[in-house]
């Protein structure tokens, strides 16, 4: 079973989020939120904001399949680039330069993975014939 959560709108570049998200990528999600609380970055607490949304909309999806927190992990994260701010320094003589200020769209998935190994074994069977059919063309 997965979870989703999405920050939008984030005042950092996505080259400096790429960062903290390769850390917690495919880690558990103790283990993750640890990383991002004694991370010395200002974008960790933002990042850390968005996987516990994450792990609270996999916790309480249904009633009928409780998850534990304890069993996640992070299953996907991406941090894309959003819009750019564009800004203008004055110069000498006149001149003036552009200051792009970025921002990014991050985007984390939990998983227990259990649905995932489902997913992957009927993938496994669908891929099979598809590539089969390639090869004959």
């Amino acid at each position: 079973m997965e979870a989703r959560a999405i920050q939008r709108h984030i005042g950092v570049p996505a080259t400096k989020v790429r960062q903290l998200i390769d850390l917690i990528r495919g880690k558990p999600v103790g283990e993750a939120l640890t990383l991002l609380q004694f991370s010395p970055r200002p974008v960790a607490r933002v990042i850390e904001k968005t996987l516990r949304s994450a792990i609270a909309n996999a916790v309480n999806r249904d009633d009928e399949t409780p998850v534990d927190a304890d069993d996640l992990f992070v299953a996907r994260a991406v941090a894309d680039e959003g819009r750019v701010l564009k800004r203008i320094r004055p110069r000498a003589r006149g001149a003036a330069n552009r200051i792009n200020k970025r921002q990014s769209h991050v985007t984390i998935i939990v998983s227990d993975g259990i649905a995932a190994e489902s997913a992957v074994s009927d993938g496994a069977e669908v891929a099979a014939p598809e590539a089969a059919a390639g090869a004959e063309a």
